[in-house]
């Protein structure tokens, strides 16, 4: 079949763009990298973020810029509307998975309009009070939840976020639905919490140790497999009888759809050697936040796990009747 002198001349810019493409991939990455962290500057996403990126560009042989954009959907629309050349990258926490139904219409698909690039993180869940609630276990906590009910307040660190996840695992335990107040990050819950405004909160361990250590909280569970270092003397939400009430809080970086494979491998690659330095795992060490491994830290298995978060999720938060839209 001839060719039309039309289509061969529509034919001409892809034919020339290709060798120019893989040239570009060959060489990948040939100028900084920008990393858009999903969550307000001095948030625990964007300090998740900046350890990385401190810890990444020597395995790119590049820079690595980090921008923080609040909200839950600009920084990952942001990238997903991005070049798919690996220059500009996401790392977003479980809310991300969340969001694909606590939002009815985002301007993009969580699991088809981005490339995931690995795990980064994992921190677990402490179940708190204020330093005047009456029970003294989970048990008690739980009992309370059930009698009281919607005369409770239970702090969230805003819609979608890790605490208002935890916090719906933590009714259904109960079989008991709490008043939900929801603030703009985990420092306005924890201080409403101390001053006995709001009575309940579950929230990551970096955020809320601190606060447990000096007394000005009490803690009743983790909501990790095991007891934490440092907190040996709470016990895991399993321990106390409430297994249902298990999740971290993780975050995965990601690229925009259609990134070549051989830009992925590179950036997984480089995002696996960050997260082996002794630096970077000091700094997680201090949060309370555990490195992926290897075999977490990869396209293949980050991809199954987001497809099986938001899967999970789903049906949690349409028995909440929750949405942010």
């Amino acid at each position: 079949m001839r060719m039309s002198r039309r289509a061969f001349a529509a034919s001409i810019p892809f034919v020339l763009a290709a060798p120019s493409l893989r040239a570009q991939t060959a060489a990948f990455p040939t100028r900084p990298v920008t990393i858009i962290a999903a969550g307000a500057a001095g948030g625990p996403t964007d300090t998740i973020t900046r350890i990385v990126a401190d810890n990444m560009g020597k395995h790119l042989g590049q820079p690595v810029v980090v921008e923080s954009i609040g909200g839950s959907i600009p920084g990952p629309q942001r990238v997903a509307q991005s070049r798919p050349d690996g220059y500009t990258l996401l790392i977003n926490n479980i809310g991300f998975a969340a969001s694909a139904t606590f939002y009815r219409r985002l301007p993009y698909d969580v699991l088809e309009s981005f490339t995931p690039l690995g795990l980064v993180s994992e921190a677990a869940m402490t179940l708190v009070a204020g330093p005047n609630f009456p029970a003294n276990t989970l048990a008690e906590y739980m009992a309370e939840l059930k009698q009281q009910g919607d005369k409770l307040n239970l702090a969230t660190a805003g819609l979608g976020s890790a605490a208002n996840l935890c916090g719906m695992l933590v009714q259904q335990a109960a079989g008991a639905r709490a008043t939900v107040v929801a603030f703009r990050g985990t420092a306005p819950a924890i201080t409403e919490l101390m001053a006995g405004r709001v009575d309940i909160l579950c929230d990551q361990a970096t955020n809320t140790v601190p606060y447990i250590r000096d007394g000005r909280v009490k803690v009743y569970a983790v909501s990790s497999p095991e007891r934490l270092p440092g907190l040996e003397q709470v016990p895991t939400t399993a321990e106390a009888g409430f297994p249902t009430i298990a999740m971290s809080t993780w975050h995965g970086m990601y690229g925009p759809a259609g990134l070549p494979e051989p830009i992925q491998q590179a950036l997984s690659a480089a995002l696996r050697g960050a997260l082996g330095e002794e630096r970077l795992r000091t700094r997680f060490a201090e949060l309370l936040t555990a490195p992926a491994t290897p075999e977490r830290a990869t396209p293949a298995f980050h991809r199954r796990f987001l497809a099986e978060e938001v899967a999970r999720w789903r049906p949690i938060i349409q028995a909440a009747g929750m949405y942010a839209d």
